[in-house]
Parts: C-alpha cells; sequence; structure tokens
C-alpha cells in the first residue's frame, strides 16, 4: 500500500476547496438521480442512495480543480455558496430532464394501451411514480428501467456527468433562459415518442372498436360491453406480444433521446468567468 498516496488523498480530503467541489457536485448529482427512476425503481434503500451520491461525487471531485472553490468555504461567502448550490440544482435538473423524458414517453405507451384495452380500471402500486398506475403502465416503466440498464444507459449517463463538468464547472452560473428551448422540445417530443412505441397496438384496437361499433350499429341486442372489453383485452394482448419484438427501434430513438438533449444542453456557451460575480 502506497503510503505517500493515503496521505496525499486525505491532504486533499481536507482542503476547502475540495469539501466545497463534493458538496455542490453532490446537489448536481442529486438532482440528476432524483428526478429519474434509475436508483428508486427497484426499492434501492434511501440510504444506499445518499452514500452511491457522495461517493460519486467525492471520487468525480478529484478531478475538478478547486482553486477558485476555496472562497466559497469562507463565513463571508455564504451568499454565493448559496446561488452556486442553487445553480448546481438547476443544472441537475435540468440533465434529468432528458432521462425524465424518455421513461415517460415509454410509462405514456403502456398508458395509451392500458385505456384503449381497458386495463385503466385495474389499479396497482408502482415504485417507480409511488402510486397506482394500470398494470400494462407499471410493466412498461419497469421495462424501461431494465433496458436501460441493459444497454449500458448507466454508463453514458457517468460520462455525461463527467463532460458536463468540463463544459460548466463547479461554482460557475451557466444560462439557464438559453435552455427554455430545449424543454419545450423535449416535452413535445415526449408525446410524440410514446405514441409512436404504442401506435402499432392502439391502431389494432381502433379497428377493433371500429368493428364493436358497427356490429352494435347492426344487431342494436347484442351487450357490446360484455363482448367488447374481453375481445379488445385479447386483441389488446395479441397485438402487444407480436410488436414486443419490434419494439427495440423504438426504444432505441427514445433512448436516442436522452443523448440528443444531453447534448443540446452541455452544447450551449457557458457564462465567462469574470460574469460569476
Amino acid at each position: 500500500m502506497n503510503f505517500s498516496l493515503i496521505t496525499s488523498g486525505l491532504a486533499g480530503a481536507l482542503d476547502p476547496g475540495y469539501v466545497v467541489a463534493v458538496f455542490l457536485l453532490s446537489l448536481r448529482l442529486s438532482a440528476v438521480f432524483l428526478m429519474t427512476p434509475v436508483l428508486y425503481a427497484f426499492g434501492v434503500p434511501a440510504v444506499a442512495r445518499v452514500l452511491l451520491v457522495i461517493g460519486m461525487a467525492a471520487a468525480l471531485a478529484l478531478g475538478v480543480p478547486t482553486e477558485g472553490l476555496a472562497v466559497l468555504f469562507s463565513a463571508s461567502s455564504t451568499a454565493s455558496l448559496f446561488v452556486a448550490a442553487m445553480t448546481e440544482v438547476a443544472l441537475g435538473a435540468m440533465l434529468a430532464l432528458g432521462i425524465l423524458s424518455a421513461f415517460a414517453a415509454i410509462s405514456l405507451a403502456g398508458r395509451l394501451i392500458d385505456i384503449q384495452i381497458g386495463f385503466g380500471m385495474a389499479q396497482v402500486y408502482d415504485p417507480v411514480s409511488n402510486r397506482q398506475v394500470p398494470v400494462l403502465t407499471s410493466a412498461f416503466d419497469r421495462l424501461g428501467v431494465i433496458a436501460f440498464f441493459l444497454i449500458n444507459g448507466h454508463h453514458a449517463l457517468l460520462r455525461g456527468i463527467a463532460f458536463s463538468l468540463e463544459r460548466f464547472p463547479l461554482g460557475r452560473p451557466w444560462p439557464l433562459e438559453a435552455t427554455v428551448p430545449l424543454v419545450i422540445k423535449q416535452v413535445g417530443g415526449l408525446f410524440a415518442m410514446g405514441f409512436a412505441l404504442a401506435a402499432p397496438v392502439v391502431v389494432c384496437l381502433l379497428l377493433v372498436e371500429l368493428a364493436l361499433g358497427v356490429v352494435a350499429r347492426n344487431l342494436p341486442q347484442m351487450n357490446m360491453f360484455v363482448i367488447g372489453i374481453p375481445l379488445k383485452i385479447v386483441v389488446g394482448l395479441a397485438a402487444l406480444s407480436l410488436w414486443f419484438g419490434g419494439m427495440g427501434d423504438s426504444m432505441s430513438r427514445i433512448y436516442g433521446s436522452i443523448y440528443k438533449s444531453w447534448d443540446a444542453t452541455l452544447s450551449v456557451p457557458p457564462v465567462p468567468a469574470q460574469g460569476a460575480r
């Protein structure tokens, strides 16, 4: 064991600039993980999440220049530290919005299918959103998280966070007003991606609705409520099972929107250093 390496690490940990860097970076990471179901989808304990965020912040802060952050550690710079903390939370929330929009699009696809099939009447507890949701919506939420880890999305997430430190250093303001068009674009794309994911199943169920309408018009004595619900369930689940094999391209486009949104966010020109105060 290299004693000099341990000594230098302890000296760096006691550096006021390093402490501020860990604090600000933990706020950025907390905002990213708090607004996305990456950690809490499968019941990760809160203590484990806090320790993970602090550990990641401590590791990433080792490569962050801390010369300009030491001044924020003094008592006279409390207001500047508060402004820097709020800036980090806002930036983390903006980065998290790209991930949240992708998972929300997958959840929207499940909700569209639930409503068309009739599963909207049956509610189950969803750990992702901590509320009661229909059956297929909960299944789509879990599917989205599993697929995210299968395509190594968490690795890309860590690389994006590291790159954000290069584009927007800790303690420096960033142009919040320039990201408003990006937010509008992401929210608008959410509905388009969600409908594209569920479109084949929704179209099949729409054809079933049209067929039931024609039958009800010509045979009014038939109870369409009793016949229609089981028929839509069978057709919907059959169409979903057939479409499940071809869902990969749509899922890839949804996850690709995360990297596009992050690239657009991190491409915003940062505020010059002299404008930080």
